[in-house]
């Protein structure tokens, strides 16, 4: 289990897919990648998707995700995207009253349950107190982040410059 902090862009691709049954369907599927800036997020979608999609596609939305960080999973059946709200509890010194600050993260796992865990792990490393306010599946397919090769350049196969 990792985290990363990033620009986050949700881009939304419509194409034509190939369905189960052999029919061609109009589809538009979500993807969320690790950008600097609209153009770049449109630039890596495209790069992206050009070697998954044979035909045409095009960029339909982009939109920045709101996302502080993405816990990712290399467990093999971790295969979701879990958009999570975890309150975070501070004490204000002054007033001796509790105060929550609002956070969204976004978790990879297999199951609702093992989102919640995968929450448990990456935050359980911390002294911060904070309470999970809701879990929810999204219909994200998948996420690109941004990697850098060894000569700096980007790449695809690298693990991110920090990991938690």
């Amino acid at each position: 289990m990792r985290s990363r902090t990033a620009n986050w862009f949700e881009c939304k691709i419509r194409y034509e897919k190939t369905m189960e049954d052999g029919l061609q369907k109009k589809v538009v599927e979500t993807y969320v990648v690790d950008a600097l800036s609209f153009t770049e997020a449109e630039q890596r979608i495209m790069e992206e998707m050009s070697s998954y999609i044979s035909g045409e596609f095009e960029v339909n939305d982009i939109k920045r995700a709101a996302y502080k960080e993405i816990f990712f999973s290399d467990e093999e059946l971790a295969d979701r995207w879990y958009k999570t709200k975890l309150q975070f509890i501070t004490i204000d010194e002054k007033t001796e009253k509790e105060k929550r600050s609002s956070v969204n993260y976004l978790v990879q796992a297999g199951t609702l349950n093992g989102a919640v865990k995968n929450i448990d792990t990456v935050m359980g490393g911390t002294m911060i107190d904070y309470v999970i306010a809701s879990v929810a599946e999204t219909t994200l397919m998948d996420v690109f982040e941004y990697k850098k090769t060894a000569d700096g350049q980007q790449g695809q196969d690298d693990k991110p410059e920090f990991e938690a």
